[in-house]
């Protein structure tokens, strides 16, 4: 297992992070415990939750995520690991904070302030912005929409309370997550015009079907030292090919929640996907680990977020590491991308 630093910070990750969601509501609290053991015996310090999680979101399942990883979090040696959490943003989730969901200065404290009980920790290492306050395209959506403009919390207020947290030993960095260019633009010239800290990463979703960070987002990556911490690499598990010809394996998160991601759903996703498998099949690699592979060799990509709600997967996942895409695979997916580009954007 390899590492690398954020940005510019200290913190040293592995590539590859454990993810979460699916904590409490696919899988049990042992299930959780069992997947951080064996990811920390692989050399995996760094895991990734929010207090949205797990997802689909819903009342009765908010914030077992944290629950669960706290209990597990309070016996292991704390300064060994790298712990990141988020913050939602706007939404109709009145299960948090009764609603009160707006990025402001009270609700990041708040919000900072429960994550921590939840994981049973004095410190969170990297807390995200789960998505912006914002009026903003994402999860799917391909334009922006001026209609859809609405009141929204000032970037510099955000900045603010993060950098009051900072101060106060509460966390040690803050990132945001699902940003375009212009947000990320914007939180860094705010942060430097005002003396204050610059987020130092940007978590986005980021796979074969998924590479509009290949543009502007990855410019900025570049010119202002926020990395990527890519999240989705397998598209929900459909770059597996186990959804191809229709199918619906038993247990697998689009069987179970069908109307979730549909982005990943999309018929010209499956064509590409099939493409991609072909391809896999054809240079001897497993299609999983494949499209795990070409995401973590990405020059802006500091770490590969994976989730599994089996120990195979996850094993399969962590074992990824250890296949390298050569150059005539790598220009074969291009080929492919270039016939689809980013049919799940």
């Amino acid at each position: 297992m390899r590492y690398k630093r954020i940005g510019d910070t200290n913190l040293a990750v592995s590539e590859i992070c454990l993810g979460t969601m699916t904590w409490g509501d696919q899988n049990t609290e042992s299930d959780a415990h069992s997947q951080l053991d064996y990811a920390l015996s692989c050399g995996i310090n760094y895991i990734d939750t929010a207090e949205m999680y797990p997802v689909p979101p819903r009342a009765e399942t908010a914030c077992r995520t944290e629950l669960y990883l706290g209990t597990w979090l309070r016996k292991q040696t704390r300064d060994k690991l790298v712990i990141a959490s988020k913050i939602a943003g706007p939404g109709r989730r009145d299960w948090l904070r009764g609603g009160r969901t707006s990025v402001t200065r009270a609700n990041i404290v708040e919000a900072v302030h429960d994550s921590l009980q939840r994981l049973q920790t004095d410190y969170i290492d990297l807390y995200q912005i789960h998505w912006p306050d914002r009026n903003v395209q994402m999860f799917g959506a391909s334009a922006f929409d001026p209609s859809a403009e609405r009141p929204t919390i000032p970037i510099l207020q955000q900045i603010e309370a993060m950098a009051e947290l900072m101060d106060a030993g509460k966390i040690r960095h803050y990132g945001l997550s699902n940003e375009s260019a212009w947000g990320i633009c914007q939180f860094v010239m705010l942060a430097r015009q005002h003396g204050l800290p610059p987020p130092v990463s940007v978590q986005n979703v980021y796979s074969l079907v998924s590479r509009q960070f290949d543009l502007d987002l990855a410019e900025v990556s570049y010119r202002e030292s926020v990395p990527l911490l890519a999240y989705s690499p397998l598209a929900g598990g459909v770059l597996s090919g186990k959804y191809l010809h229709d199918a619906h394996p038993a247990g697998a998160r689009y069987t179970r929640f069908p109307e979730f991601q549909p982005r990943n759903r999309r018929p010209t996703v499956a064509l590409a996907t099939a493409d991609y498998v072909e391809l896999a099949n054809s240079r001897g690699l497993a299609p999983d680990q494949m499209a795990l592979s070409f995401v973590r060799q990405r020059w802006f990509v500091c770490s590969t977020i994976v989730g599994a709600t089996t120990m195979e997967q996850l094993r399969r996942n962590i074992d990824s590491v250890n296949v390298q895409l050569d150059t005539e695979t790598l220009a074969a997916i291009d080929a492919i991308h270039a016939r689809y580009s980013t049919p799940a954007p």
